[in-house]
């Protein structure tokens, strides 16, 4: 030891710099007021979507579910055999050539008759406003049931006849009798009428299943509107669209995933499929208008028209959602079953195709539900004419008129009569059930098919 090491002092130790984990420094506490700002966000925007869907669920429900429920008038009709079937044959031909006007009669006495035997009288209300409380459809209704039942006539039945849509409203709560006053379809003698009889147990609501299996009807007759041609028509529709869109999708998306070379033509057929998936739906129907009826000459109003359009408009979603999922397949599983001497092919169909299968159900049926809500190729093609009869069944159903749900909705919401918006609330209702069966189907598809790697 030198005496210049000997006599040099140790240097001043440095104070430490780390920092305690215990204790939270500026930068850690904006990081951590970040992230719970971030969550706050989040949880804010999930309470705004789960309210506004309860606000729309509570306006649908609202409005929408007194369709479902109708006003009906109990009486007993005397089906007069001299006038519903002169011969006595009892032939089911000569019944039917009695039309409606033969039955009208028979409906306005006995709806006199239970008026005496109850001892109901309203003060200036005359016989033919009295029967006018009885809808325009009750002698069609009961035409039908002595066409079902020819046995019927000359005997006494009982039959619930529809009262019509200014009394159904006054049964809902929609039509009083301040309105009555300056109302050209009801007057307030007629609901003092509707009250006694609902006072004598003839008149009530009740379940009405002509909303969902009847069709439509004119605009002086909402209470029977019905939704069965819009609902055949939306399974048709849905029918064309799986059978056509599933195949070709992912045919398509097999072959762009897993076999087609990646080149320049490759990556423009990717993109225009990119570019179609955002196209507004109403392109698609111009584009059925100009192909399918003018060019083709298919029938306007016609299923297999719907079904076409939704086809194109589907299958740009199914082959994305299609190579969405063949992508989410690791490529662990392609080089194994390469390896153990498959073909391109079987490794493919034997291992991908499987594991895939989960995603391309949901995104079919995610597709399949967002053809079953559109409106506007629809209203193109002439799916928002006025259909009285039900389409045959498939195939030769498929080139019949017909109508589909949310055509059905958006007819329904033209019209004036306020009975036709409470029934166009019944029939999105009706549509939502449809869409929620469909989600529930994907999920449980997804599940059963599911596998883990």
């Amino acid at each position: 030891m030198t005496d210049a090491t000997a006599g040099s002092t140790p240097a001043p130790r440095r104070e430490s710099t780390q920092r305690s984990l215990l204790k939270q420094d500026a930068r850690t506490r904006r990081r951590n007021a970040a992230e719970a700002r971030f969550r706050s966000y989040g949880l804010i925007a999930c309470l705004l979507g789960v309210l506004a869907l309860v606000g729309l669920l509570t306006s649908v429900l609202g409005n929408g579910l007194s369709s479902f429920r109708q006003t009906y008038v109990e009486l007993t009709v005397h089906l007069d055999a001299d006038k519903l079937d002169p011969s006595g044959a009892r032939d089911p031909a000569a019944i039917a050539k009695v039309t409606t006007f033969g039955y009208a009669p028979l409906i306005e006495r006995a709806m006199r008759e239970a008026l005496a035997a109850r001892g109901i009288a309203i003060d200036g209300l005359s016989e033919k406003e009295a029967a006018g409380i009885i809808s325009r459809d009750a002698a069609a209704q009961l035409r039908n049931h002595v066409l079902a039942n020819p046995e019927v006539i000359g005997t006494d039945v009982s039959f619930d006849v529809l009262a019509n849509g200014r009394i159904d409203g006054y049964m809902k709560g929609r039509v009083t009798r301040e309105t009555a006053e300056t109302d050209s379809m009801v007057t307030p003698g007629q609901l003092q009428l509707a009250a006694a009889l609902r006072d004598a147990g003839l008149l009530e609501l009740k379940f009405n299943p002509s909303f969902i299996t009847g069709s439509d009807a004119s605009d002086q007759r909402p209470e029977s509107a019905g939704l069965g041609i819009a609902i055949l028509g939306s399974l048709y529709m849905m029918l064309i669209v799986l059978v056509l869109a599933l195949p070709i999708g992912v045919a398509a998306s097999i072959y762009l995933e897993e076999f087609a070379p990646k080149n320049r033509w490759t990556d423009l057929i990717e993109v225009n499929i990119s570019n179609l998936a955002a196209v507004p739906s109403i392109v698609f129907g111009i584009l059925g208008l100009a192909i399918f009826i003018n060019f083709v000459g298919l029938p306007q109003s016609a299923p297999i028209v719907g079904g076409l359009v939704l086809t194109l408009m589907t299958l740009p979603t199914i082959i994305i959602s299609t190579r969405a999922a063949l992508k989410a397949v690791p490529p662990s599983i392609r080089d194994a079953a390469l390896g153990v001497g498959a073909s391109r092919m079987q490794a493919v169909f034997h291992h991908v195709l499987p594991l895939a299968m989960p995603g391309i159900l949901t995104g079919t049926i995610i597709g399949l539900a967002q053809a079953l809500g559109e409106t506007a190729p629809l209203l193109l093609i002439g799916m928002v004419a006025f259909v009285r009869d039900f389409p045959a069944a498939p195939p030769e159903g498929l080139f019949d008129p017909a109508s589909a749900l949310p055509v059905q909705v958006f007819n329904w919401t033209q019209r004036a009569d306020p009975a036709f918006v409470e029934r166009a609330s019944g029939a999105i209702i009706v549509l939502l059930a449809f869409l929620l069966v469909m989600n529930i189907v994907a999920v449980v598809l997804r599940r059963r098919f599911e596998r883990r790697w």
